[in-house]
């Protein structure tokens, strides 16, 4: 039984399963037939060879001999997003999406081979421990993380309520590394922040889960209601989330035309465009973007940018713009593969490029909050 596609595959939360379900649904084009193609009878038959002939055939774990299959397959695809979860794994992967789990309360990608942390959210442990984003894990428990996936990562980092963990982390700048031990505790997976900056709307949105479509109602209103002149969407460090929820934020601020197309392994492509919302706002926008925001909040962003509705303003994105679906397999595990890639609405590709902004900043934190009020209220010194 296939499962949603998904976008976050970036934003492992460490603790817990991989990403936040594609909650549209999206199908593929059926399984493909094999039944007839010679390198797979060579498969069976290397398999039944061991099972009958290796000398210590008694000693054969079966299991193993399929998992080990099976990873070696997803090692020579080289795609970071494709892995093998074993039956718990799988399980653990499909409560993912509510928003809620127990571990240190961080999101990780693979940066130039290297597993680093891309997101910490504000009030978890791993923000008690001074884990940074940008912080590369070297190690976990004792376990080098080179050549690790994702989910092998996560599956290490995950744990009770209550245990501890220990990091070796290299900082960014820095030549030493530090261990870094984090008590595991229960995260509330944040979404949606709001405030007023004087007459500009500052909007935070960390990533996208089941709640925060519903979240930004009433933040609108209030946008609404304090009579605000423009609006700042802070989407650094959002590692991505539900795609559906990905639309509908979108709609937002966009009311009519693309949000993206997925172009899936057969060649088909499937256009999404916006949803209806009650709640919409056109006030002017300045969106803050990243080298961690990735997948969905890339979508967001693009979408705003191709509409001409938003001036995308910081860092090149991270460039994740590919959708992978979960696979239930016979024993109960699951094969979490890259399906398909997608495009903004002018049919630009976001995988391995990322989205441009329309103003590079180097400013970072609090300074280009303020740079993005400041250029709401006409005044653009600072880009």
């Amino acid at each position: 039984m296939s499962k949603e596609v998904k976008t976050g595959a970036i934003g492992l939360l460490l603790g817990l399963g991989l990403g936040l379900a594609f909650g549209l649904g999206y199908l593929l084009g059926g399984d493909v037939q094999t039944q007839d193609d010679p390198h797979l009878t060579s498969v069976e038959q290397a398999w039944n060879i061991i099972l009958s002939d290796y000398v210590d055939k008694d000693e054969i774990d079966t299991e193993m001999l399929s998992q080990a299959a099976i990873e070696g397959m997803l090692a020579l695809l080289d795609d970071p997003y494709s892995a093998y979860l074993d039956a718990e794994a799988y399980q653990l992967d499909a409560s993912g999406s509510e928003g809620e789990y127990s571990g240190i309360g961080a999101s990780v990608g693979i940066q130039d081979g290297q597993l680093t942390i891309v997101a910490v959210f504000e009030g978890s442990p791993a923000a008690a421990a001074g884990i940074q984003a940008g912080d590369v894990i070297l190690e976990i428990d004792g376990v080098p993380t080179s050549g690790m996936d994702l989910y092998d990562a996560v599956l290490l980092v995950r744990g009770d309520e209550g245990t501890s963990v220990s990091l070796l982390v290299l900082r960014q700048g820095e030549t030493e590394a530090v261990e870094v031990v984090v008590v595991r505790g229960q995260i509330e997976v944040p979404s949606v922040d709001f405030e007023m900056r004087g007459d500009i709307a500052y909007i935070r949105i960390e990533q996208f889960t089941e709640r925060t479509n519903d979240e930004l109602t009433p933040v609108l209103e209030a946008v609404a209601a304090e009579g605000a002149e423009g609006i700042v969407l802070d989407m650094r460090g959002n590692p991505g989330g539900l795609l559906d929820t990905v639309v509908m934020v979108t709609s937002r601020f966009v009311t009519e035309g693309e949000v993206l197309r997925i172009r899936d392994s057969y060649g088909n492509v499937d256009v999404y465009v916006v949803s209806h919302q009650e709640v919409t706002t056109d006030l002017p926008m300045v969106v803050l973007v990243d080298g961690y925001s990735a997948s969905g909040s890339e979508v967001v962003a693009a979408a705003l940018q191709d509409h001409e509705r938003a001036v995308i303003a910081g860092t090149t994105t991270y460039g994740k713009g590919s959708a992978n679906t979960m696979k239930e397999l016979a024993d109960g595990s699951g094969l979490y593969i890259t399906v398909a890639r997608w495009y903004t609405p002018d049919g630009n590709l976001i995988e391995g490029i990322g989205v441009i902004p329309d103003v590079e900043l180097e400013l970072t934190d609090e300074e280009a909050v303020q740079w993005a009020v400041d250029y709401l209220h006409g005044d653009e010194q600072g880009a």
